[in-house]
């Protein structure tokens, strides 16, 4: 067969869950729901993030990156395949796997660095209370949120060219629900080993600073709370810690197990039901995860509640 890359194909067939068409049902009404609360969640965590000066804080700004993130992430990928759960046709455009690939990789990248961000705004809070709106900026703080941003999509680009430069030989069945790196290097008629070295190599490096941040931010906290004696103030710094340490270790244990392991290592079906926990659970579970524990959000979501319905 002639060896062509994917830019001469009019597009990709994505199999998704096609060979389980009682699961397809399931899944587009759990995913339906899913979807739905993440966009409520994460668009609350943002309007009060916005509305109440409360929450006019670095830390409150950051979260609403995120769950902006979270936003865009689960909008780049669940609508298309609820519409391909329904529908006889799984076809995607050559165009829109590589925006696709290009944006969840960017978004993810993101998500990696303002992780590690996060965490440095809660070591500055944590051991540096006196300090903390002096180290906390919010010019500062505006740039490390962008940097996040540039750090994560410049990784995007320098990925999604290096995996579409791959030949595929006219193969164009996507083995996945949406256009991801492992099942896309699957359609290469040529040997990988390279490029999946290289790419892993980039991602270790990329993944090496948000990690190094977290691990030092945390280090620091668990030191400072041992010195604290009274048992409240304890149970004050693991509250404010607590929800964003919660969402590290799902966020890179996730990443960790889909990413960082040879392919060989579990099946394909195993990288769909991964990638469906963090394409839908974590960005649903984040907005519970920093408001059900959190006394600020739901003393501001009782304000605007409370306002909106004396208003009536």
């Amino acid at each position: 067969m002639e060896q062509k890359n994917g830019s001469s194909f009019t597009g990709f067939i994505l199999l998704g869950f096609s060979d389980r068409p009682q699961l397809e049902r399931v899944l587009f009404v759990v995913l339906l729901i899913f979807y739905l609360l993440t966009l409520l969640g994460n668009t609350t965590i943002i309007a009060l993030s916005r509305l109440d000066p409360h929450l006019h804080t670095p830390m409150y700004f950051f979260l609403s990156n995120l769950s902006f993130l979270d936003l865009c992430y689960t909008t780049s990928t669940v609508p298309q395949l609820l519409v391909h759960l329904r529908a006889a046709d799984k076809s995607m455009s050559f165009g829109g796997c590589v925006a696709q690939l290009f944006l969840t990789l960017g978004l993810g990248g993101t998500e990696c660095i303002l992780l590690g961000v996060m965490a440095f705004d809660r070591y500055a809070a944590v051991c540096r209370p006196l300090h903390y709106t002096v180290i906390m900026h919010p010019r500062l703080c505006a740039l490390m949120a962008s940097a996040s941003w540039f750090i994560g999509f410049a990784n995007s680009s320098l990925q999604t060219v290096l995996i579409f430069l791959v030949p595929l030989c006219g193969r164009n069945k996507i083995d996945h629900f949406f256009c991801e790196v492992p099942p896309l290097l699957k359609l290469a008629c040529v040997d990988t080993t390279v490029i999946e070295s290289e790419i892993l190599f980039f991602s270790m490096i990329f993944l090496f600073i948000p990690v190094a941040l977290i691990t030092f931010s945390y280090g620091r906290i668990v030191r400072a709370v041992l010195r604290i004696k009274s048992t409240a103030g304890q149970r004050k710094v693991f509250g404010t810690c607590g929800s964003h340490f919660t969402v590290v270790s799902l966020f890179y244990g996730t990443a960790i197990y889909a990413y960082l392991q040879p392919s060989n290592n579990h099946s394909q079906d195993q990288g769909k039901f991964i990638s469906l926990f963090y394409t839908i659970i974590i960005p649903v579970a984040n907005p519970f995860i920093y408001t059900l524990r959190n006394k600020d959000m739901t003393g501001a979501m009782r304000k605007v509640f409370c306002r909106g319905y004396d208003s009536r």
